[in-house]
C-alpha cells in the first residue's frame, strides 16, 4: 500500500488528487495537504477587482468534494519538507509521512524584492482573491477622483497574461462609467517587447495586443525595470540591450497594479537537489525530482529556465492547459512507479490560453509552450470573453464534482489536436 501526499490544493494540486484516485490502486491512499480550506478560481481574480464577481462567486469548499473522493484534506499549511525523511513537517507542529510526495504549492509572491511595492505599500494585486478585494477598494476610491494608471509586470515576473487581462478590463470598466477620458494609462513591463509573454510571443501576439493598446489610447514601455515606489510615485528604469540603463522616469500615477516576480515557498525553498535558488521545484521530463525520486511538482512551483535572456529578466508562465498536462502524467507515472513500472509519460507541456479584455480578448494556442513550436496560433475578438465565461463555469463544476477530466472535455481537446500528454517514443 502506497500514501501519496498532494502539497498544495490550487488549480494543480486539486486536480492532481483528482488524477492519481483514477490512476493508483484501490489500496493506495492520497492525502492533500493545503493551508486555505477553500479553492479560489485565480483567471477570475481581474472580474473581482473591478466587482464583475463577488468572492463566493469564484470560491470552491474542498472538504465535502475531497471526502466523497475517499481523499484525505489537512488544511494545515507547511512548515518544511524533509525530503530525506519522507515527510513533510506542518506548522501545528505535527508531520505527515510519505511514500510519494506531488509538491503544487504554487508560488510565492516577491513583492518585497522592490521597495514600495505590493498591496501591503502603493501597487495593488491580481495574484490572490484578498489582493483582488483590496484592489476593487482602492479602485472605487480612485474612481471618485480619477488620475493616471499604471498596470503591468515587474522585473522577475513570469506570468504576464493576467497583466494584460487587467489592463484592458479596468479600461473597459472606465469606459462604463464615463470617466476614461480623465485617464491616461500605461502598460509597464519587463518584456522586451509587448506581447512576448515570456514565451517569445505566440502568433502574432506582438501585433495583436499593440493594436489593441493604440485602439484603446494606452501607452506602453518595454524592457522597464521597477526601482521603488512611492505614494503616487513609480521610479522605473528602461534597460537597453546591454543592460545599461537607458532611462529613468518619475510615473505618477492614481492607481497601479503590477505583477511581481513568484519565488518558491519557504516550505519547498533552501533544500539542495530538490530545489533551484529560487526555490522552484527541479523535475526531470517525467516531472520527478532527480535527487529524491518519490518526489514530483507540477504547476507555477516547477523550475523552467527562460526562453533567452532578455535585458530585464522574464519568467516563463505556467499556464492552466500546461499545467494540467504535468498533472496528467504525473498521475499516470505514479500508478506505474505504485505497480513496480518505470514512470513512461511525459506531458507536452502546451499553452491553451483566453485573456479577456471585458468586452473582447484574445486567444492562443502554443504547442508545445516552449518553442521551437508545432502549433503558434493566435486570435481575437468578443468570442473570446464568452469563451472565458464559459471556461470559468466548466471548471468550477470540474472541481466541485471532482472530475479531472470529464468524457466530452478529452473528446473536443483531441478534436483540435490538442494533447496533455506525448506519443510514446518507439525503442
Amino acid at each position: 500500500m502506497a500514501h501519496i501526499v498532494v502539497l498544495g490544493a490550487g488549480l494543480g494540486g486539486a486536480i492532481m488528487a483528482y488524477e492519481l484516485k483514477d490512476q493508483i490502486r484501490p489500496e493506495d491512499t492520497v492525502t492533500v495537504i493545503t493551508k486555505e480550506p477553500t479553492y479560489h478560481f485565480v483567471p477570475s481574480n481581474p472580474w473581482i477587482a473591478v466587482g464583475w464577481r463577488e468572492r463566493e462567486d469564484i470560491t470552491i469548499d474542498l472538504a465535502p468534494t475531497m471526502a466523497k473522493k475517499g481523499i484525505a484534506f489537512k488544511p494545515v499549511a507547511a512548515q518544511k519538507v524533509h525530503p530525506q525523511e519522507n515527510r513533510v513537517e506542518l506548522i501545528d507542529g505535527s508531520s505527515v509521512s510519505y511514500d510519494y510526495l506531488v509538491i503544487a504549492t504554487g508560488p510565492e509572491l516577491a513583492f518585497d524584492e522592490i521597495e514600495g511595492f505590493g498591496p501591503e505599500d502603493h501597487t495593488q494585486s491580481v495574484c490572490h482573491v484578498d489582493h483582488a478585494l483590496a484592489a476593487r477598494e482602492r479602485f472605487e476610491e480612485f474612481c471618485k477622483n480619477p488620475a493616471p494608471i499604471i498596470v503591468g509586470a515587474a522585473q522577475g515576473a513570469s506570468c504576464f497574461g493576467p497583466a494584460y487581462e487587467f489592463l484592458f478590463i479596468l479600461e473597459t470598466e472606465l469606459r462604463r462609467r464615463k470617466i476614461r477620458d480623465q485617464v491616461p494609462m500605461t502598460f509597464i513591463t519587463s518584456e522586451p517587447y509587448v506581447g512576448h509573454l515570456g514565451l517569445d510571443g505566440v502568433g502574432d501576439t506582438k501585433g495583436l495586443l499593440e493594436s489593441e493598446m493604440r485602439g484603446k489610447h494606452v501607452k506602453w514601455m518595454t524592457s522597464s525595470r521597477v526601482k521603488k515606489v512611492e505614494d503616487g510615485k513609480m521610479i522605473v528604469e528602461e534597460i537597453a540591450d546591454d543592460g545599461s540603463v537607458k532611462a529613468e522616469k518619475e510615473m505618477p500615477f492614481g492607481f497601479a497594479m503590477m505583477l511581481p516576480a513568484f519565488r518558491g515557498i519557504p516550505a519547498v525553498s533552501g533544500i539542495e537537489g530538490l530545489s533551484n535558488p529560487r526555490g522552484f521545484t527541479i523535475v526531470d521530463k517525467h516531472q520527478r525530482n532527480p535527487k529524491y525520486p518519490n518526489v514530483f511538482a507540477v504547476g507555477v512551483c516547477v523550475a523552467i529556465p527562460p526562453m533567452a535572456p532578455t535585458p530585464v529578466p522574464c519568467g516563463v508562465p505556467k499556464t492552466g492547459f500546461m499545467i494540467e498536462s504535468m498533472v496528467t502524467a504525473t498521475a499516470h507515472n505514479i500508478g506505474n512507479l505504485v505497480r513496480g513500472k518505470e514512470p513512461d509519460q511525459v506531458g507536452t507541456w502546451n499553452a491553451v490560453c483566453l485573456a479577456d479584455f471585458g468586452d473582447s480578448g484574445i486567444a492562443f494556442v502554443a504547442q508545445p509552450q516552449i518553442p521551437p513550436r508545432n502549433v503558434n496560433w493566435s486570435s481575437s475578438g468578443k468570442w473570446v470573453h464568452l469563451a472565458k465565461i464559459g471556461f470559468e463555469k466548466y471548471f468550477m463544476r470540474k472541481l466541485r464534482k471532482g472530475t479531472s477530466e470529464p468524457y466530452y472535455e478529452k473528446a473536443a481537446m483531441k478534436m483540435l489536436g490538442i494533447d496533455k500528454l506525448k506519443a510514446p517514443q518507439k525503442g
